[in-house]
């Protein structure tokens, strides 16, 4: 034979000469879950290994994140219930917890690149990423693109760096980038949540904010997860509204979806490794099935051979350890 294909695989030094997908921590965007209190610690039992973490103690874990080489965080607040309210009001409160979480790391680690997430449900009586007609329970797009604003101006004037609209409102990206230059933001990225489907992956997500839906479903403005073409649409939207980054949510069913944005776009393509597909892996590694550091360095480089550039996950810390080993 004249051609053999395994003279590339022969040992390692030819392995990582040829090899064609690279992996770093600085590719990685690690999630953190905020508490209100003091050196508040509450496991997720859903996602173990994950917790709710008060300011002080996620202001440390972002400090170790930061010393292997996780240089961005995304922080989700999970509010009291008594804050909640239909018109999601503490969602752009200045003094609410995510305004603080935000003002606190940035002061404490100014170098950590910090993602605010822009969406209702946290804050919202009804667990929607949108206002909730009374009504007809439609979840009401314009109306709540206004308050979409204004949580994403209360995010950059508090420091954040990058606003991730995970909300999947019709023009929010148009306005929110407009407010922001309005007000000076002008360096602050858009990371959208272009191509987010309505999956029941996001379980263990909402366990740790305690924000499903009190009535129905998000399949009204969340995508369907047997479309692909649509995504293309709704990212060429964002991209002419001002977005940065297109993100695909959630990732490892959608690895196609990833491919076709990388291969349509020139923007950065990121990718979430969500709650349910990181459960999924821990649950496997608890019984024993699987090996947790080799399964989790093959599931982040199939997003990266698939084209994403930035990976959210919460297996962020653990893969840093091993690639930094």
């Amino acid at each position: 034979m004249l051609i053999r294909p395994r003279r590339n695989r022969v040992n390692e030094v030819i392995r990582s000469m040829v090899r064609e997908t690279y992996l770093g921590p600085e590719q990685l965007i690690a999630p953190l879950f905020v508490i209100d209190g003091k050196n508040q610690n509450i496991p997720i039992h859903s996602m173990p290994g994950q917790s709710r973490l008060s300011i002080d103690l996620m202001i440390r874990e972002a400090r170790e994140l930061f010393d292997h080489g996780i240089k961005t965080v995304a922080l989700f607040p999970a509010i009291n219930e008594s804050l909640k309210t239909p018109d999601a009001r503490e969602s752009y409160n200045p003094d609410g917890l995510n305004a603080r979480a935000i003002s606190e790391l940035k002061n404490a680690i100014p170098e950590m690149m910090i993602m605010g997430d822009v969406a209702l449900d946290p804050y919202s009586s009804e667990g929607h990423d949108g206002l909730v007609n009374p009504k007809t329970g439609e979840i009401l797009n314009d109306e709540s693109v206004e308050i979409l604003v204004k949580q994403a101006l209360c995010e950059a004037r508090a420091g954040v760096d990058i606003i991730g609209p995970s909300d999947m409102m019709d023009g929010r990206v148009n306005q929110i980038r407009e407010a922001l230059d309005d007000e000076g933001f002008k360096n602050t990225l858009i990371m959208s949540y272009s191509a987010k489907y309505a999956s029941a992956y996001y379980g263990p997500f909402r366990d740790a904010l305690d924000s499903a839906p009190k009535k129905g479903d998000k399949k009204t403005y969340q995508m369907d997860y047997a479309n692909a073409n649509e995504a293309l649409r709704e990212a060429a939207l964002d991209e002419a509204e001002g977005a940065d980054i297109l993100m695909v949510k959630p990732g490892l069913p959608y690895l196609d979806v990833i491919y076709r944005l990388k291969q349509s776009f020139t923007l950065p393509i990121a990718a979430y490794n969500v709650s349910g597909e990181y459960a999924m892996v821990k649950a496997a590694v608890e019984r024993g099935w699987l090996d947790n550091d080799k399964v989790i360095i093959e599931t982040l480089t199939s997003f990266r051979r698939a084209g994403a550039d930035i990976i959210l996950t919460y297996f962020a810390k653990e893969a840093a350890q091993i690639l930094n080993k």
